[in-house]
């Protein structure tokens, strides 16, 4: 049966199309079982007027005249019964069943024995496969576990068709109204807004390049070379383009980060070893990238993650001008919506980035460097849309909506006109927030809150220029280590933290120190652990290797003198003693400058709150320190005991939780009562709702990725401290997150805030 089951995946994968994958299907499923009857059941959407409704679409063994007319709505028959439970019914004699529901002239009164699974695509069921006999039976687990898998291989095939409309055909519709499909995936940028679909189709393929034989290595490498000069040139002139899209006068920040891979480091250096050994420019090329791609995919940290698209997509290319393709001028669209399967910033280069006007990646989440470009632009993006047929979209009128991740395609009559709506208002909120760039975060009481920005990457910068950030609350230094073939040195860690000091001069800095191993190895500092998130991480790694310690912290220093902007900020402290450690090699490293004659200045000093026996020592940690910033994202995990990566449980990790509420109350009360500045750096920061409560709590800074920086200063400049107060009492006290989220968002709709968080809110 397992053979079986093979053969009929491989023939459906190779259908034209969907019908006739699922003509497939009901034949070679009938023949398979040894049943008379099999069918495939799609469910069409609720609309206006017009209820959800699993309409037939292919049978072996039924009236085929059915096909296309038979609709059952969710409430009908023991199909209905499948698609309302989402779980297998198997039923000796249907007609016995109380749900059986008899359908004239399709010549199902001949069958008793009766088994239906659910055709199921991310949570949301789409139809269901049946197999049904004449004979009264029980059908076996091995038969229900061979439908089961074959209806998981149609989920994908169906949601496809779906969105191309090559079921369209199947919908009744009532008079002026015609609802779009929408393809759910994960908000990137939020916004609303209309396009044309362009397609980036896949037109190289790093894994089939063959082998072939090289005669002068010294020849293949200066083909290769010319290749990623190219690339690096094309990276140059774009971070050009798009500083003046987004405004930014600070030309020489955007796209560094591509721009220093491709001149040396370990991609390099690898492909020249490569080519060097006797390999072909391509051979070399692709075992560079899967090396490094590598690397990257098996982090748990999702912005680290991320960064193996980047390094795949340079393969890509760089493979492009290996291979000298040529492109012919092409007509492009006034509004584009750009559309891949793995879309990153490169593509970009391609169109006009003045008609670019939405993002859509079936890969990446909102912290890809893709989604950190689009709210830079303020480009709506949804990432993660799995399942695109990009041929099939090419040219078609499509809404990406930002906020909840979705792309709808071929918007028609009264919904079409109800998106438009929505878009314009989308366009008067994006004109608002910009007039507020160069204004107070201050609420109407008075209370001033500082408004920083995480960064991650020197591209991260520049729309972190154009939108008002008072400085940079949390500076991620593991990616100069993650890029790098060894561990850089202390000039070169200076230089690349001097850059960043100097962006933000007379501004504070906040500098984390390395925050590696377990769920974020190094390439060439290898750690394998069953349990990352409670391993080998963070200062516990630095503090068993104070060789890499002292020189990140020399540099930091180094990096401030002239300066004196710098905060050090130290992740995962857990314990006093470590806390203790790292302070003593602080002052080890200001000891060593100073006797080398150069004028340190002592930093702040600063902890990061994210494990939970932190916030039980907080009285004790927060006479040690300057500053204490909250990363909410660990904390919520470690106290709900959620992974967040985790897609099974993904769904219960919620930073409004009372108990995380709870934890970071306390972390402020006892801050503040010894006078320290109190910082949140985590996702929370950059939420709306949550920033409600976090200025209800006396926060002092909060710090977010560019693009939610003039949403958060909206809510402070509306929102008095009193109020907020307020609504945090009653978020204290609440039982359930969901509660705390109903409140907030009446609250933000009460005062014209609705838009912040969804579409027309």
């Amino acid at each position: 049966m397992l053979d079986e089951l093979r053969r009929i995946v491989t023939e459906v994968t190779r259908s034209s199309d969907l019908r006739s994958a699922l003509d497939v299907i009901a034949h070679r499923v009938q023949n398979a079982l040894q049943v008379d009857v099999c069918s495939v059941y799609v469910l069409t959407p609720a609309e206006p007027n017009l209820e959800a409704a699993l309409v037939l679409q292919a049978t072996e063994g039924l009236n085929p005249a059915g096909i296309g007319r038979v609709r059952l709505n969710l409430n009908e028959g023991l199909v209905g019964l499948v698609a309302r439970r989402a779980e297998p019914v198997n039923l000796e004699n249907a007609p016995d069943h109380p749900a059986f529901k008899y359908i004239q002239d399709i010549g199902e009164e001949y069958y008793h024995g009766f088994l239906g699974v659910p055709i199921i695509h991310r949570g949301e069921v789409l139809g269901v496969l049946v197999v049904q006999s004449r004979a009264q039976r029980r059908f076996s687990a091995d038969q229900e576990s061979f439908l089961l898998t074959l209806a998981a291989q149609l989920a994908s095939g169906i949601r496809q068709a779906q969105v191309s409309g090559e079921l369209i055909q199947t919908r009744i519709a009532p008079p002026g109204w015609e609802a779009a499909v929408t393809a759910q995936g994960l908000p990137g940028s939020p916004g609303v807004v209309f396009g044309t679909a362009v397609p980036v189709l896949d037109v190289v393929d790093l894994d089939s390049i063959p082998e072939r034989p090289v005669e002068s290595p010294a020849s293949e490498w200066a083909v290769l070379s010319a290749a990623i000069d190219a690339v690096r040139n094309e990276f140059s002139q774009l971070k050009q383009d798009f500083s003046r899209a987004a405004g930014s006068t600070d030309e020489h920040i955007l796209f560094d980060a591509f721009i220093l891979m491709l001149s040396g480091g370990s991609l390099i250096d690898s492909m020249h070893e490569r080519v060097m050994a006797g390999h072909s420019a391509g051979i070399a090329l692709r075992d560079a990238v899967r090396e490094h791609t590598a690397v990257f995919e098996q982090m748990a940290d999702p912005y680290l993650r991320e960064r193996a698209q980047d390094i795949r997509d340079l393969g890509n290319r760089i493979l492009v001008k290996l291979q000298a393709r040529t492109q012919g001028p092409r007509q492009w669209p006034e509004r584009i919506v750009l559309i891949g399967h793995d879309l990153s910033a490169s593509h970009l280069a391609e169109i006009p980035t003045d008609r670019l006007v939405g993002i859509v990646s079936s890969s990446g989440s909102g912290s890809s460097h893709l989604a950190i470009l689009a709210r830079a632009l303020g480009i709506p993006a949804a990432m993660g849309v799995a399942d695109l047929p990009l041929a099939r979209l090419d040219g078609q009128e499509v809404v990406v909506d930002g906020y909840r991740g979705w792309l709808i395609v071929r918007p028609a009559g009264s919904y079409r006109q109800e998106l438009l709506r929505l878009a314009r208002e989308e366009a008067a909120l994006t004109a608002e927030l910009a007039a507020l760039s160069q204004e107070p975060a201050q609420t109407p009481d008075g209370v001033r809150i500082g408004l920083h920005v995480n960064i991650g990457l020197l591209a991260d910068m520049a729309p972190s220029r154009t939108v008002g950030a008072e400085g940079i609350g949390l500076y991620r230094t593991e990616v100069p280590f993650q890029i790098r073939k060894q561990f850089p040195g202390e000039a070169e860690q200076a230089s690349i933290y001097r850059e960043a000091m100097e962006t933000f001069r007379d501004q504070p800095v906040v500098l984390r120190t390395l925050d590696v191993g377990g769920d974020k190895p190094l390439s060439y500092f290898p750690i394998k652990e069953d349990n990352p998130f409670l391993g080998w991480r963070g200062i516990r790694l630095v503090l068993d290797h104070p060789e890499i310690f002292l020189t990140q912290i020399r540099a930091m220093l180094r990096a401030s003198i002239g300066l004196d902007n710098l905060g050090i900020l130290l992740p995962m402290i857990g314990s006093i003693d470590e806390l203790s450690t790292a302070r003593e090699y602080i002052d080890q490293a200001i000891s060593e400058l100073r006797e080398e004659g150069e004028p340190i200045a002592a930093p702040r000093i600063g902890v990061m709150i994210e494990v939970p026996s932190a916030v039980y020592q907080i009285d004790l940690i927060a006479e040690m320190v300057d500053f204490l910033s909250i990363g909410t994202n660990d904390l919520t995990q470690y106290i709900l005991a959620i992974d967040r990566n985790n897609e099974r449980v993904a769904s219960r990790y919620d930073a409004l939780h009372p108990a995380v509420l709870r934890a970071i109350s306390e972390v402020v009360d006892a801050g503040h009562l010894l006078g320290r500045e109190i910082t949140v750096c985590g996702e929370l920061a950059g939420d709306p709702m949550g920033a409600i409560l976090l200025l209800g709590l006396g926060v002092d800074v909060l710090s977010m990725s560019a693009g939610s920086l003039p949403r958060i200063k909206w809510v402070i400049r509306r929102f008095s401290a009193a109020d907020a107060r307020q609504y945090l009492a009653r978020a204290l006290a609440a039982r359930r997150p969901q509660d705390v989220r109903h409140m907030l968002y009446d609250a933000l709709v009460e005062r014209g805030l609705g838009g912040l968080v969804r579409a027309g809110g």
